[in-house]
């Protein structure tokens, strides 16, 4: 009775595994489907440090709305 027992949870694992390496399959053929940063319609043409310093001024440009939000509020 307890060797049933004991191969059924090894089959059981072995069905996991296989169904977990499938998934995996599934998942790395997916995400060579995605674009790269380089190949999106805002980042086109522009090198790493451009979109950093464009990325940069635009944050800056939202803490200065917040702050002159938060000093109106008060």
């Amino acid at each position: 009775m307890v060797l049933a027992a004991r191969f059924k949870y090894i089959m059981t694992r072995g069905n996991q595994r296989e169904l977990a390496r499938q998934k995996n399959q599934k998942k790395q053929q997916d995400g060579s489907k995605g674009k790269k940063a380089d190949d999106k319609d805002g980042n086109k043409g522009m090198s790493l440090q451009e979109r950093k310093q464009r990325d940069a001024d635009r944050m800056r440009e939202k803490q200065k709305l917040a702050a002159a939000e938060g000093t109106e509020k008060k």
